[in-house]
């Protein structure tokens, strides 16, 4: 009886919670003019809580026959002010009724699923007047984009093999279809980011947004601009900087969530590399705070799709060939892989050895194997923002990687 009572209280707390918002929205209306509001929501949630006790005396026959009828008169008054107001809308509708079958769960089933569904109907609700602000503003290619993510997550994904397919048990296609689409995912993070705050950080929040897709290719992106705009020489040379400190944080939370043990022989020096590389990037930001010149950065390819799927298949080249090398060679044949890898990403080589790591290779070499990706590509963006940036640009570049590196080398050596 004490269950019931309590899990009638939910019910009830359900209505005020949406009743609350559906109130507040239409507070401006006079009282009688509108068909549902705070009281009625309320009680909405309560008929859907008793309804569902009463179903368990009854039979779920009787809440089928409850929620029609419900449905029905709901439908109706709603109707009635739609007509009165010249405002046509299924929203409060729709709220109505699962406002209804929400406090029926909450007495039939999973308090908490019952509580999380009524939040986030209550959120979706209040933040209508942002969400169509939002997809006013949307193009087409992001719209695309969104549907492609959609359409690799829920279409191609359940029908790739989840098992190897390989003689040396290491090609997995639905986890590397899986990686593909993380990485399609994060690249789409980073154009929204880049959306959302546009020119107002200018070159900083070009770096974070690039740096979560590919450090790599920011570094080029940014160096090029630094060719085309020597004045922004050293605001740019921070930038590819805060892209490798990105490159760092991302290293750190693949590892954290494919294979924590890694993290755990990483996370000195990633944090000590990483810590030296935001330091002098804020020393470049801050000595050119008086500048006033400021390059043209442009966002586009909402969704790298391609790249995604390159990266997805370096992944598990590497995979591949390091599985090989280690059976035929061992150890070292890993590290060569890794450091070659590096040249071109770091995120291969991390995702790689965290699968790796623990199972058919052991914890000491993945983690040798990612720092010596991690220093390689951090030496080789030093040399490709120097040739393709200038002089200058590398310069600052340079003096940063190899203090990065020297602290990360240190802390390596001292763990």
């Amino acid at each position: 009886m004490d269950d019931l009572f309590s899990r009638l209280a939910v019910a009830l707390a359900i209505g005020l919670l949406v009743g609350l918002e559906r109130g507040w929205h239409t507070r401006d209306e006079q009282n009688k003019q509108r068909a549902a509001g705070f009281r009625t929501f309320a009680l909405c949630g309560l008929l859907g809580g008793v309804s569902g006790a009463l179903s368990l005396i009854s039979g779920p026959v009787v809440l089928g026959f409850i929620f029609f009828a419900y449905t029905g008169a709901f439908s109706v008054f709603q109707w009635l002010e739609a007509r009165a107001n010249n405002d046509l809308g299924a929203t409060s509708v729709v709220a109505g009724m699962l406002t209804y079958v929400l406090g029926a769960y909450a007495v039939l089933g999973n308090l908490n699923i019952a509580i999380g569904c009524a939040v986030a109907m209550t959120l979706l609700l209040a933040l209508r007047d942002p969400l169509h602000k939002w997809i006013a503003a949307l193009r087409w290619e992001e719209v695309r984009a969104v549907l492609i993510l959609l359409a690799m997550s829920f279409l191609l994904l359940p029908i790739l093999p989840n098992r190897a397919i390989d003689p040396w048990d290491a090609i997995n296609p639905a986890q590397i279809w899986l990686l593909a689409i993380m990485i399609a995912g994060i690249s789409f993070g980073g154009y929204v980011a880049m959306r959302v705050f546009g020119s107002r950080l200018g070159i900083l929040m070009a770096a974070i947004a690039g740096g979560i897709s590919s450090s790599t290719a920011t570094t080029l992106a940014l160096a090029k601009l630094g060719g085309d705009t020597p004045e922004c020489d050293r605001p740019l040379a921070g930038g590819i900087l805060v892209a490798g400190v990105v490159m760092v944080v991302r290293v750190a939370a693949f590892a954290v969530v494919l294979n924590p043990a890694l993290l755990i022989r990483l996370w000195m020096p990633l944090t000590a590399g990483g810590l030296v590389l935001a330091a002098y990037a804020a020393v470049l930001f801050l000595r050119s705070r008086h500048e006033s010149a400021t390059p043209n950065i442009q966002t586009s390819n909402p969704l790298a799709l391609g790249m995604a799927i390159k990266l997805a298949l370096l992944i598990g080249v590497i995979i591949l060939a390091s599985e090989v090398v280690q059976q035929t060679v061992g150890a070292s044949g890993v590290l060569l892989v890794a450091a070659v890898s590096g040249v071109a990403d770091v995120a291969a080589v991390t995702i790689s050895m965290a699968k790796l790591g623990g199972n058919q290779l052991d914890m000491d070499t993945a983690m040798y194997a990612v720092a010596l990706a991690l220093g390689v590509n951090t030496l080789s963006k030093a040399v490709m923002a120097a040739y393709v940036g200038g002089a200058r640009i590398g310069r600052d570049v340079g003096i940063g990687s190899v203090l990065a590196l020297a602290a990360a080398g240190a802390a390596l050596f001292f763990a």
